[in-house]
């Protein structure tokens, strides 16, 4: 009995042991995370310390450069196919093949942004016709009446407080929440920043800017007349923008300012950051506009659809900048050509063409997508309908009333990769655009050899013609391919 009652107790004393070892460890975990939470917040007030400072004595001059002006290109007028042509099964001779490039992530602040207690009233706003609602209090906005260095350093620093750790979280949440692209943020702190201060002006800059630097993108502020300016960075040339050359790198302003115009500039880095990506991985969730129904008619096949757009992705695509990258202005068509259709396009669309294709093989598909858009679609040169070059999203495309070659092009590669699974590229000539696609099998006609694989020339502009058939004055044209994500 005896060693009963001392086994209990030793059971007793374990137990007492073990929940003490359990409170000293939930205690220790507790004093470990504050302490690491502690660490990033000091980490980036010491950040942001130190750029408030820059911004009261790391100014110098520089002036607007030239804006990088689109390449006026050859125009080829659409060609209809006599129906005798069927391509000479012959290889095409390469001028060059643009490679493509893996997206990078997005950019991230410095270190997390803890949660506050401070701030929890939501301010609702608009962004492209979607509202969208964030933790901020209106009155606290730092209201600038110079902006020199010194007041702008002063109003740089007051922001670096736990009052603004919610509406940075809430931002970078709508990022993941909308599928934001880096220039879709970018609009969305403009949109934000314009409705809390009231319109555009000062106040609402230096809101965008601080948003925009704590969440980790490359930025840098200038003034101009009066005015604070946002200069952004990214990696691309951006046609058509007012922008300088820093030692770090191209950085632009949305603002209309004129070639040579100088500006003061605070070129100080902020740390860890990021260059802004024109790439876009999946097309914003933007609150429902649909346009009128357009009725889309193939001639030689029996594929009729119908399908709207919602006219809020419309007006964000209007205001997308034209890049390139890699020192190549031909890159600039993959990032048209990579950026998905929206899903509800794709709801609507995609089961009509679905339909129409079941039960035919892959070159039978290819041929009827093909007649799908020579015919359905209008042609029109940009200089006439917009008075410049001007490229399509493929979700433009089934809105705009015409389109040109490069436009088809972006839109049959699309429709391919999405509905018959295939490999697709762009195929340049000078003064004219189409696509070769690669099937599981031989495909009589011109094509392309790409890494051992055979690409069929497929032209969406030589209207009636067949998979295979490259239009006339083509041929003896060095081809430049444009390599695409599937």
């Amino acid at each position: 009995m005896k060693k009963f009652y001392l086994t209990i107790l030793l059971v007793l004393l374990a137990c007492k042991l073990n929940a003490q070892d359990n409170n000293t460890f939930e205690q220790s975990y507790e004093s470990f995370k504050n302490a690491a939470i502690q660490k990033y917040v000091d980490f980036r007030r010491k950040a942001n310390e130190q750029y408030a400072a820059f911004l009261k004595e790391a100014w110098k001059q520089s002036k607007i450069l030239p804006k990088v002006q689109l390449p006026k290109d050859e125009e080829t007028p659409p060609v209809e196919y006599d129906g005798q042509q069927k391509g000479n099964n012959k290889s095409i001779e390469l001028d060059g093949v643009i490679e493509q490039t893996t997206p990078q992530p997005q950019p991230k602040p410095i270190s997390p942004v803890p949660e506050s207690d401070k701030n929890q009233q939501y301010y609702t706003f608009s962004f492209y016709g979607t509202e969208m609602k964030v933790r901020f209090d209106p009155s606290l906005v730092e209201r600038i009446n110079k902006i020199d260095g010194a007041h702008l350093g002063e109003a740089w620093a007051k922001m670096s407080t736990d009052r603004y750790n919610n509406v940075i979280r809430d931002c970078l949440e709508l990022r993941i929440r909308y599928k934001l692209c880096d220039w879709a943020y970018y609009k969305m702190l403009e949109a934000l920043s314009e409705s809390v201060c009231g319109g555009k002006g000062n106040d609402a800059v230096l809101l965008q800017a601080y948003l925009y630097a704590q969440s980790g993108y490359k930025m840098r502020l200038a003034t101009s007349n009066g005015k604070l300016l946002l200069m952004f960075n990214s990696n691309n040339l951006l046609f058509d923008y007012g922008g300088l050359k820093l030692d770090d790198g191209y950085f632009y302003t949305t603002e209309k300012l004129k070639e040579g115009e100088e500006l003061n500039i605070c070129d100080a880095p902020f740390p860890n950051e990021s260059p802004m990506s024109m790439d876009i991985i999946n097309e914003p969730i933007l609150s429902d506009d649909f346009s009128q129904e357009r009725t889309i008619k193939a001639q030689s096949c029996p594929i009729e659809t119908k399908c709207k757009v919602n006219k809020n992705l419309i007006a964000f695509f209007n205001d997308y900048p034209t890049s390139y990258s890699d020192d190549n202005f031909m890159t600039r068509w993959r990032y048209y050509a990579n950026t998905p259709l929206s899903e509800s396009v794709k709801l609507e669309l995609y089961p009509q063409l679905k339909s129409s294709l079941r039960d035919k093989d892959l070159l039978t598909a290819a041929n009827m997508l093909l007649n799908y858009i020579q015919i359905g679609f209008e042609y029109e040169y940009d200089d006439k309908v917009w008075g410049h070059d001007r490229a399509f999203f493929a979700e433009e495309t089934l809105y705009y009333p015409y389109c040109d070659c490069e436009d088809r092009a972006i839109l049959y590669s699309r429709l391919v990769r999405d509905l018959l699974g295939l490999d697709v590229v762009l195929v340049y000539y000078p003064g004219h655009m189409c696509t070769a696609v690669n099937f599981p099998y031989g495909a009589h006609g011109d094509y392309i050899m790409l890494d051992g694989k055979p690409f069929t020339v497929s032209d969406p502009t030589y209207i009636g013609a067949p998979v295979g058939a490259t239009m006339p004055g083509m041929d003896n044209k060095g081809a430049k391919v444009i390599l695409l994500k599937k």
